[in-house]
């Protein structure tokens, strides 16, 4: 009996801890979210959510359709909107 406890508060501690591995992962580059045909569906707004942290925009790199696969996805800045590389910089005197 006391056995069946110890293994039964092992598992009730443990296992909310497990829970975290089942869903997207991603950084500032780029992540994965498993798939199925609901995560195919969301994948861009969950890739995006998780790219817009980091100021960047998602673009799916791959969709494997099998369970126990995933869907890759990469963060990138948007080229189009001007950033400090692109923008002039004022108060630095010009020599010709």
């Amino acid at each position: 009996m006391l056995a069946r406890l110890t293994l039964l508060a092992f598992v009730a501690l443990v296992l909310p801890a497990w829970n975290g591995l089942q869903g997207a992962k991603g950084n500032d580059t780029g992540g994965i979210i498993p798939w199925s045909q609901e995560a195919e569906a969301m994948a861009l707004i969950t890739a995006n959510n998780n790219c817009n942290m980091y100021g960047k925009h998602a673009r799916i790199t791959s969709i494997r359709r099998m369970y126990g696969d995933y869907i890759a996805y990469e963060c990138r800045f948007d080229r189009r909107l001007p950033n400090a590389t692109t923008e002039p910089v004022w108060g630095r005197a010009t020599y010709r």
